[in-house]
C-alpha cells in the first residue's frame, strides 16, 4: 500500500519486466529474473492484472481466457479451451462464456482478468487495484474469490490496493511505500499503528 505516486504500480512493472530495475535485483525462487522479457517472466510463474481492465473487447469471454493459456503457458488450442472453461466457471462467469467481453460489466471484467491470469497457471499473481470501480458488495465477493484462489489453488497473491478494508481483510503481511521508499512492513495490525504510515496517509499532525 501507499499514497498515490509512491511507486506501487512501478514496482509491479519492474517485477514483470515492463521496466528494468535501476539498481538491485529481482529474485524469484532464488533466481535472478532482472531484465527478462514479460512473456519469459510469465512462463516462470508470475503474472499481473492491470489497474485499468483491458480485455480484448471484440473477443468473447472464453477467447480472452484462452489467450492466457496459449500464450502464457503454451497450451494447444483444445487444451487452452478446456482449461479456460474451468477458470471461467471458477470466477463465476460461465453464463457469459460466449459473450463479447466488451459487453460485460466492470465487475465482470475484473473477474475475467483474474480468470485470464489463472489460465497462465502462475505461482504468484500481482493484483494492481483489483477492487477499483467496484461497489462494497462486489468488493466482498472479490475478496471471497481471492481467498479461494489462495487457499484452494495455493497461489500467492501480491496486492496493490487503496480499499483499506480489503487490504486489512485479506493480507497476511503489508509493505508500505512512500515516494519510492519502503517505510513500514508487518502484519495488518502492526502497520495500522505505525507512526510513519499514519503520517504518510494523514499528515504529520496525526502521527
Amino acid at each position: 500500500i501507499g499514497p498515490n505516486g509512491s511507486g506501487k504500480t512501478t514496482l509491479f512493472n519492474v517485477i514483470v519486466g515492463v521496466y528494468p530495475p535501476d539498481r538491485g535485483k529481482i529474485l524469484f525462487s532464488g533466481k535472478d529474473i532482472s531484465g527478462k522479457k514479460p512473456h519469459k517472466i510469465c512462463h516462470l510463474g508470475i503474472t499481473k492484472t492491470s489497474q485499468i481492465v483491458q480485455p480484448f473487447t471484440s473477443m468473447t469471454v472464453l477467447e480472452n481466457v484462452m489467450i492466457g493459456g496459449m500464450f502464457g503457458k503454451g497450451l494447444t488450442l483444445s487444451k487452452a479451451k478446456e482449461k479456460a472453461k474451468e477458470f471461467i466457471d471458477f470466477v463465476g462467469l460461465f453464463k457469459y462464456l460466449d459473450e463479447p467481453s466488451g459487453k460485460i460489466t466492470v465487475a465482470s471484467r475484473r473477474r475475467l482478468e483474474l480468470a485470464r491470469a489463472l489460465a497462465t497457471e502462475p505461482e504468484i499473481i500481482l493484483l494492481d487495484e483489483n477492487m477499483a470501480g467496484l461497489t462494497p458488495w462486489e468488493i466482498d465477493e472479490v475478496l471471497e474469490l481471492l481467498r479461494k484462489v489462495n487457499k484452494d489453488m495455493g497461489i500467492t497473491l501480491f496486492v496493490v490496493e487503496h480499499v483499506m478494508r480489503a487490504v486489512m481483510g485479506i493480507s497476511e503481511r503489508i509493505i508500505v511505500l512512500n515516494y519510492g521508499e519502503k517505510i513500514a512492513e508487518g502484519s495488518p495490525e502492526e502497520v495500522a499503528k505505525d507512526p510513519a504510515v499514519i503520517e504518510a496517509y494523514l499528515g504529520e499532525k496525526y502521527a
